[in-house]
């Protein structure tokens, strides 16, 4: 595979493990950096752009649910806000963050910037650990 060709599978799986659908991303950041380490910068960039668009993908499938009667577990998103969001890298439990905050109508930008923390720092560890 071609420097170019990883780095495509990294963005897009990192794109598809941010979504409902299920992924392991990390392990291709892992694999692109041990066969191309001086894409370094450019792998965690395409990784964290591709699993922040992920993550608003789930943010917008939560803005087109129709509102119903609150839910317990979604207040606490209302209450701590778009910073909750930070936690949109954690497994299934980012899945639910992104959705929530999309079906309480959080403010989008916001919404994107702390994803964009979060899963950059995430993916920062683990390409440190390649």
């Amino acid at each position: 595979m071609t420097e170019t060709a990883s780095l495509a599978a990294l963005f897009f799986s990192s794109f598809l493990a941010a979504t409902l659908l299920p992924g392991g991303s990390e392990a291709v950041l892992f694999a692109t950096l041990k066969a191309y380490p001086e894409t370094y910068w450019t792998a965690l960039t395409f990784a964290t752009i591709g699993n922040t668009l992920g993550g608003m993908v789930s943010f917008g499938m939560g803005w087109l649910l129709p509102q119903t009667q609150q839910l317990k577990h979604i207040e606490k998103v209302r209450h701590y806000g778009t910073p909750a969001l930070l936690l949109a890298w954690t497994p299934l439990l980012g899945d639910a963050l992104c959705l929530a905050a999309g079906w309480l109508r959080l403010n989008p930008w916001q919404a994107a910037l702390f994803m964009l923390l979060g899963k950059a720092a995430r993916y920062a560890v683990v390409a440190a650990l390649s």
